[in-house]
């Protein structure tokens, strides 16, 4: 009797994560996109095995902040690599052969360009992980058998429940609608 109470304890109970609906081709994929983020919803992504033109668009995505990241980056290494070598030959080491003068901008562009790069592609590297919330090691599409077909053949389209339209009845009333050919409800395990 106890250990029946004790299996019941720690049999898994489902918990609903959201769904991913399945499409045959990008114009399908497409059309569903418009349809989804006209219906109000945040947080969903579409997956596919290619870039398809236009999708952005369709999900109606905001420009990217990171042009702005690089070009900080860059800045800030063209102002430190300027300042580093003015101040190590003007002030730390003035260092005078034959009547030249102590700085000159055309002697320094070459340590200047190189920190400008390097600093850009820092920047850059660091704007993606934070952007796009990396690292991530766990999301609720994965819990999709699925999902494995999204880098083959197949697109997708995964909408999850912590969106605040989310309703579980409305979202896959919703889903229907698009003319998926599959849907599948995501559901997490938890132990008890």
């Amino acid at each position: 009797m106890e250990e029946a109470m004790h299996a019941a304890r720690h049999e898994a109970q489902a918990r609903l994560l959201g769904y991913v609906v399945e499409f045959d081709d990008s114009h399908a994929l497409l059309h569903a996109c418009e349809t989804v983020r006209d219906a109000g919803y945040t947080k969903w992504d579409a997956h596919s095995p290619f870039p398809v033109h236009g999708l952005s668009d369709a999900m109606g995505l905001q420009p990217s902040r990171l042009p702005y990241i690089t070009l900080a980056g860059g800045l800030t290494g063209l102002a430190l690599g300027l300042l580093l070598q003015w101040w190590m030959n003007v002030k730390d080491y003035p260092y005078l052969i034959s009547g030249k003068p102590v700085f000159s901008l055309p002697a320094n562009i070459p340590v200047i360009f190189e920190l400008t790069v390097l600093f850009a592609a820092l920047a850059t590297f660091a704007g993606m992980l934070v952007l796009n919330g990396l690292p991530r090691y766990h999301h609720a599409a994965f819990y999709s058998s699925r999902m494995v077909r999204a880098t083959d053949d197949r697109f997708f389209i995964s909408v999850e429940a912590v969106d605040p339209l989310f309703g579980a009845e409305a979202t896959l009333d919703l889903l229907k609608t698009l003319g998926g050919v599959g849907i599948e409800a995501l559901e997490a395990r938890d132990e008890a």
